[in-house]
């Protein structure tokens, strides 16, 4: 268990300057903003509060930086990025401390995520050297078609606070990649790791002005001016579907690239046939990665009325052997939400499906203390009308609903403005492949509880978004396809 010479001395070891065109430098107001411990609710440090003319400034020194970098050597953006990724897995103990101060997350849980960002960067150091366009015969015998891929330029990208070192490498590794330049707003709950990645990137040997990280408490005076300036050329955000919206209008005046990367709704479907134990583990993995603070967690289980019982009986014990506490207890499953407008979030999701007649097996209450937890909930017979099968809960609350037909389990499924992932338990093949066709989802977790993975595109459909992350598809989002007609 950390100390708290050892926590002192994680947060000493990060910059908590913005850092803009290679330089650690303050904010021009002199500004801060307080980064919190989410398990006591008290101050951790302070960081810079840039503004708009820090945000200009770091546009300026990306966007005076994207040429030189775009024509760099693709095999010295790999490498960097290579380097990059050894430092983190060689830091991953630091990493995750700092990560779990800052979150709240159980320390296993911020080493594990620590070693799937790192691997963002060490696909993506592969991909580097693969990118490529084709030659061919025009089809009339006559002439040549010639392609070329190009970086995207200048990119703006918001990351989230739930998974803040992975959100950001996942973004960070294929712009690098291709040959773009960055500025990135980490969220003010989180920002601690960013700065770290900042530090880990500049020493892996990235040139000043590729990557430039701004810390701000109001995200919007100093994003939307950025993607209305003419040098950005991509906007890349993970986060709500509601600010989502806002940031697609706001890029359309510059016809931005944009991936969006939003809220999620995710069904998990257990039918007759499943292997329930299987099933079990797998919906404790899908429900309670990062305390359900996660746009892939299964947010509504739709379990046939055969097993239900039986299903609902095996996943109450299993959360009710859970440990609630700080993150950087050994013991500790489950750790604090982010803040106490989450934790509202929440229990009033709750609230509304108890009294619309839905019973509480285990939880459904915040615990008394310091912090923001709440304990582990699992609710039995929610009603169609619960504002949680509807709504994304971002907690450790698992509604259990049933159904009596596959058609049913689908429609269930599909009935939602989300289609980030869904989770499908069975064992007859046939059904397997039908309904994994039939779900309006990006993704399809298809006897696993687990969908991320560096090597696979990530992504969603209808309002979770659009683009993928990661994968070979990842890439592409920063690359412009240039047509070349050649007469010959």
């Amino acid at each position: 268990m950390p100390d708290k010479d050892s926590e002192q001395a994680v947060l000493e070891g990060v910059p908590k300057d913005l850092y803009i065109g290679g330089q650690w430098r303050a904010a021009r107001s002199g500004g801060t903003l307080s980064v919190e411990d989410p398990s006591t609710g008290e101050t951790l440090v302070d960081v810079a509060d840039a503004l708009l003319d820090d945000a200009l400034a770091a546009l300026t020194a990306a966007a005076d930086k994207q040429a030189e970098w775009a024509a760099s050597a693709p095999r010295d953006r790999g490498e960097i990025l290579r380097r990059a990724y050894e430092a983190i897995v060689a830091q991953t103990d630091e990493l995750a401390l700092l990560m779990t101060l800052e979150m709240g997350k159980a320390l296993a849980e911020s080493k594990a995520e620590i070693g799937y960002a790192a691997e963002f960067f060490r696909w993506f150091s592969e991909e580097a050297v693969r990118i490529h366009g084709r030659y061919m015969v025009n089809t009339t015998g006559v002439g040549r078609i010639f392609t070329m891929r190009q970086p995207v330029g200048p990119c703006v990208f918001v990351t989230p606070w739930n998974f803040p070192m992975a959100m950001g490498t996942r973004k960070l590794a294929p712009a690098i990649a291709a040959g773009c330049t960055i500025v990135v707003k980490p969220a003010q709950q989180t920002p601690l790791s960013m700065l770290a990645l900042a530090k880990i990137l500049e020493r892996a040997g990235l040139p000043p002005g590729v990557l430039n990280v701004i810390t701000a408490k109001h995200s919007g005076a100093v994003i939307e001016p950025l993607l209305k300036d003419a040098r950005t050329r991509k906007l890349s955000f993970t986060g709500s579907t509601e600010v989502g919206r806002k940031l697609i209008e706001q890029s359309a005046d510059q016809v931005l690239r944009v991936s969006m990367e939003l809220g999620g709704n995710a069904p998990f479907l257990v039918f007759e046939d499943a292997d329930l134990d299987a099933a079990i583990d797998g919906a404790m993995l899908a429900k309670m990665r990062n305390v359900g603070e996660a746009c892939t967690a299964a947010n509504r289980f739709h379990v046939h009325e055969s097993v239900a019982e039986e299903f609902a009986r095996g996943l109450t014990e299993r959360m009710g052997a859970l440990r609630v506490g700080r993150g950087t207890e050994p013991a500790t499953n489950v750790g604090p939400l982010i803040d106490e407008a989450q934790r509202e979030k929440v229990e009033e999701l709750v609230t509304d499906a108890v009294d619309r007649g839905a019973s509480a097996l285990i939880g459904g209450k915040r615990v008394a203390g310091p912090g923001y937890f709440f304990a582990p909930t699992v609710l039995a017979g929610v009603p169609e009308d619960a504002r949680l099968l509807r709504e994304e809960i971002f907690g450790p609350v698992a509604p259990i609903a049933t159904f009596s037909s596959e058609e049913q389990a689908l429609a269930a499924a599909n009935l939602t403005e989300y289609g980030l992932v869904a989770y499908v338990y069975t064992r007859d093949l046939e059904r397997a492949f039908r309904v994994c066709e039939g779900l309006e989802t990006g993704m399809v977790g298809l006897n696993q509880g687990v969908v991320s993975n560096a090597a696979a595109p990530f992504g969603g459909v209808k309002q979770s978004g659009f683009g993928r992350e990661g994968g070979f598809e990842g890439i592409s989002e920063y690359l412009e396809t240039k047509y070349v007609a050649m007469s010959l």
